[in-house]
């Protein structure tokens, strides 16, 4: 009876399973059978919400197919909710971040068609996320155009960029730069009442602390915080915060302390993640407790962990931030049993990685490791070089800017007036002997200043007076282009008003005329309309920048041999009327350029609006020409015009032209 019973719950247990795997499997079907596009999507999308958490082969698989569809039919903004819910799983879960970048890098080419400031936002975010793994300075990046691309009405995922800013900046020692970031982000959970986050903003602060050497101050901090986790049973984050802990252990040679906590965190790891998913966390502790015990010369418990290592860091080939700690225990390791040539391998691998990612205590660590190595093997040139590097660093990211704003800080969590005037006065102290350790170092650079100083002054003044000669010459173009442009106007607007209109009236009065003279009449008429317009675009007025110059390329498209193609993003109200002449003016004259002298078949215009910044590029496939011999031809004036136009601007102006292999000139132009 006991056994009939246990097969019927197991059967119970599989059902849900079953009945899953059914389902799933029909909307498979349903998605490979569907005739037309909103029907396959729809498919699809029912495979990904039963595929979410459960399959990531298949959630990636058909997270792809959903996100090409989406573009091919011009339903970008699906497609980006898409990849931003792809990132993740490729990034944290199968460690592909480059291949998370592309697929947003996809969806951003379309990004003119998002209208919503969510999505447009948090493919930035995503994509910084995805960065982070990569380098440090571009997921910054990233994180400052999800803001600039945000509204009001996401200021959740902005105070998200904030608090991704603020531990971006900290991983390379910018602090001041963090702290402020890490101050907006708690700010704007307070507001929104999001306490939990508030958390993760504390934490970074406290990180700041231990990074700086403020131990006692992250210890209360961390201690209160590990205390919050447990009662929101945040068990991820309190593995973060002893990892953190032991880490400022090992700062302070606390042994008994560092390997407890390092033992906690372990706990805690392997009972929250049974399946051993969590690779970065795994690597970065047993790499910790490799180190502990190289440290105290228990080097078979040391070699244990190191093999520990092996069997996560396959998971973990693009994820540079956990490669510096695999390459940094296994090169202390070998360095340890005196196998120095593996050691130094692994060690430059540390550095590269350390480079890389941006990391600017990881790679201070990395040159001090390296002058160690390179001591054991006999070579004190280059041993002496890599610490040299290493105090260069360590004195560069702990300056006096930064033991200011530590001071600061405290004095924000300190509660009582006697520790705030303590934690001063100590940093004064810090401030007075770093004085004397670069006095030495002023009074030399001070004196070799003295020294330039009259060689200096000499060049100064000849800068001064060819600098003074070619502003005079730049002004002068300038005022030669806009008189050029008003009489322009005035004579487009005379034969459009006066020997237009004549032609008009002569037409009217030879209505019974023969059609011989009718058609010469035509003819006249639409020439000086042409000549009008060749003066002065009037559909610049009428139209808006953009549509003029769509205008003019349809007209060349079809009364030219000349094939365009185009791809041109608004770029109304971004300029002044006149700079919107000047604009058009160079579109229109490299144009015509490609017309008489290139004897192309195909040109493409792109105008594409960046942040702070247009650019307009223009290519051919025709015969190319030298541009150094060209722009010094005395008889072409229309590369010198064109150039003129863009400094007009405060443009550039880029031109790539090889003989017989085309030619692309690019401009770009400030947007104020």
């Amino acid at each position: 009876m006991q056994k009939k019973c246990f097969v019927l719950f197991a059967m119970l247990l599989l059902c849900p399973f079953v009945g899953s795997g059914q389902d799933i499997s029909f909307y498979k079907n349903k998605a490979r059978t569907a005739t037309s596009v909103p029907e396959k999507l729809e498919a699809i999308d029912s495979v990904l919400s039963k595929s979410y958490g459960v399959d990531n082969n298949v959630f990636v698989s058909y997270s792809n197919q959903y996100i090409e569809l989406a573009k091919k039919v011009d339903s970008v903004e699906l497609a980006a909710k898409k990849a931003m819910n792809l990132q993740t799983i490729l990034s944290d879960y199968k460690n592909q971040p480059r291949r998370a970048i592309r697929i947003i890098d996809g969806v951003l080419a379309h990004k003119y068609k998002i209208k919503d400031s969510f999505l447009l936002g948090g493919l930035y975010l995503k994509r910084g996320r995805a960065n982070l793994k990569l380098n440090v300075k571009e997921a910054i990046e990233d994180y400052e155009t999800a803001i600039n691309n945000f509204s009001e009405k996401d200021s959740i995922y902005i105070a998200d960029a904030y608090l991704f800013s603020g531990q971006a900046y900290s991983n390379i020692g910018k602090f001041v730069a963090a702290g402020e970031f890490y101050e907006k982000a708690y700010r704007f959970y307070e507001k929104r009442k999001e306490y939990e986050y508030m958390l993760h903003a504390r934490q970074g602060i406290i990180t700041m602390f231990s990074m700086n050497g403020f131990y006692d101050k992250a210890e209360k901090e961390r201690e209160k915080l590990i205390e919050t986790l447990k009662q929101l049973d945040n068990k991820k984050y309190i593995i973060t915060e002893y990892y953190n802990q032991s880490i400022d252990y090992h700062k302070t040679g606390n042994k008994e302390l560092e390997i407890k906590y390092l033992l906690k965190a372990d706990s805690l790891l392997n009972e929250t993640d049974p399946n051993q998913q969590d690779y970065s966390n795994h690597i970065n502790i047993n790499a910790s407790l490799a180190e502990y015990h190289i440290d105290n010369n228990e080097l078979i418990k040391a070699r244990d962990y190191i093999k520990e290592l092996e069997q996560w860091i396959d998971q973990a080939k693009e994820d540079r931030i956990v490669n510096i700690s695999y390459n940094g225990a296994k090169a202390r390791y070998y360095l340890a049993v005196g196998l120095y040539e593996e050691a130094l391998k692994y060690a430059q691998e540390k550095l590269r990685y350390s480079k890389a990612v941006g990391h600017e205590d990881d790679i201070m660590s990395s040159h001090l490791l390296l002058s160690n190595i390179y001591a054991e093997r006999g070579q004190f040139k280059k041993s002496l070089e890599n610490k040299n590097s290493y105090l260069d660093l360590r004195d560069s990211i702990y300056n006096k800017g930064t033991a200011q704003f530590l001071a600061y800080y405290q004095t924000l969590y300190e509660t009582e007036k006697k520790e705030k005037k303590l934690v001063e006065k100590n940093t004064n102290i810090q401030l007075l002997e770093k004085d004397n350790e670069n006095f030495k170092k002023i009074v030399f650079f001070s004196s070799l200043a003295l020294v330039l100083t009259f060689g200096l002054i000499l060049l100064y003044r000849n800068q001064r007076y060819l600098k003074s000669n070619k502003e005079l010459q730049e002004k002068f173009s300038q005022k030669l282009l806009v008189s050029q442009e008003i009489e322009r106007k005035r004579i487009s607007k005379d034969l459009h008003d006066g020997l237009g209109q004549r032609l008009l009236l002569i037409k009217n009065k030879i209505v019974g005329g023969d059609d011989d003279t009718k058609k010469m009449v035509d003819d006249a008429i639409d020439e000086v309309r042409t000549i009008s317009r060749d003066l002065h675009p009037f559909q610049l007025q009428e139209m808006g920048i953009t549509k003029a110059i769509e205008y003019t390329l349809t007209q060349i498209d079809e009364n030219t041999t000349l094939f365009i193609s185009s791809e041109i993003d608004n770029i109304d109200n971004l300029f002044t009327k006149e700079q919107e002449v000047n604009i058009y003016r160079i579109v229109q004259e490299t144009l015509n350029n490609i017309l008489k002298h290139a004897k192309a078949e195909a040109s493409k215009v792109t105008i594409k609006k960046l942040t702070g910044n247009i650019v307009i590029s223009i290519k051919d496939n025709g015969v190319g020409f030298d541009f150094t011999e060209k722009y010094q031809n005395v008889t072409s004036l229309g590369l010198k015009t064109l150039l003129e136009r863009t400094r007009f601007l405060n443009g550039q102006m880029k031109v790539k032209s090889i003989k017989n292999n085309g030619t692309i000139i690019i401009f770009q132009f400030p947007v104020s």
